[in-house]
């Protein structure tokens, strides 16, 4: 089935693609682009509901979202399915799943307000990056870390506004952030500075706490930047204004 796909796509002309590509782009665009602010998670789909994973995901979505973050999800199962429901139970925001066609396809949740499928990952990847101001990565694996490495890329080179990125789940992630922090700046592939771009933590407070202060940040920096008069600055505004 995975090589009649590829063959599939291959064979169309590039013209063809392109309408695709452009179809997905549009599709994302005219959907979100009224989000108030959001925030993304990631995290393993083989979690079940009784893991502890679920449950911190859960809650952690319902706080943000009670003080109406908009939830952000690859809309499949495990922790997108519990930041989905997280979002869904505060029924004070939006709670959005990104989901993905596959060969083999990937099931979505029933605890989203807003759903969306594309064809293309890096499409859907603009798409969980570009209307969030903070990224939340609990446990999970190369899909995971494929979302984890690319928001430090886009943040370090400054392609994207500066996101907060945390890794939640101390004792699962300790090995990763050990080696970024020691191996990688001892060998100068990265600034020593970098390494602050990753909250490690298991404080769930502590991420709002953070979430909220950046938001304040990216506010003033839209104005700063002369874009005060933007929709998105407006729904920041408007946001914070609620939170008084």
């Amino acid at each position: 089935m995975e090589e009649q796909q590829h063959i599939k796509d291959t064979e169309h002309s590039n013209e063809w693609s392109v309408l695709r590509i452009m179809s997905d782009f549009v599709k994302g665009f005219d959907e979100l682009q009224d989000l108030g602010p959001s925030v993304t998670f990631f995290g393993s789909a083989r979690f079940h509901a009784n893991h502890r994973y679920y449950q911190d995901a859960h809650d952690l979505a319902y706080t943000l979202g009670k003080k109406g973050y908009s939830i952000i999800t690859g809309g499949s199962k495990g922790i997108m399915e519990a930041a989905n429901k997280g979002g869904f139970d505060a029924k004070s925001c939006q709670s959005i799943g990104l989901n993905i066609n596959l060969p083999h396809e990937q099931a979505g949740n029933q605890y989203t307000t807003k759903h969306l499928t594309f064809d293309y990952f890096f499409v859907r990847k603009v798409m969980l990056i570009k209307y969030s101001l903070a990224y939340v990565i609990f446990p999970g694996g190369f899909g995971t870390l494929d979302e984890l490495f690319e928001a430090l890329t886009l943040t370090q080179t400054g392609k994207i506004t500066k996101i907060s990125i945390f890794l939640y789940g101390k004792s699962y992630w300790a090995k990763l952030y050990d080696f970024i922090a020691t191996t990688l700046v001892e060998h100068h592939t990265i600034r020593p500075e970098d390494v602050e771009l990753i909250t490690l933590t298991d404080d769930m407070d502590e991420i709002v706490a953070k979430i909220d202060e950046r938001l304040v940040i990216y506010t003033n920096e839209l104005k700063n930047e002369g874009l005060d008069q933007s929709r998105h600055y407006q729904k920041n505004v408007e946001f914070l204004s609620n939170q008084e």
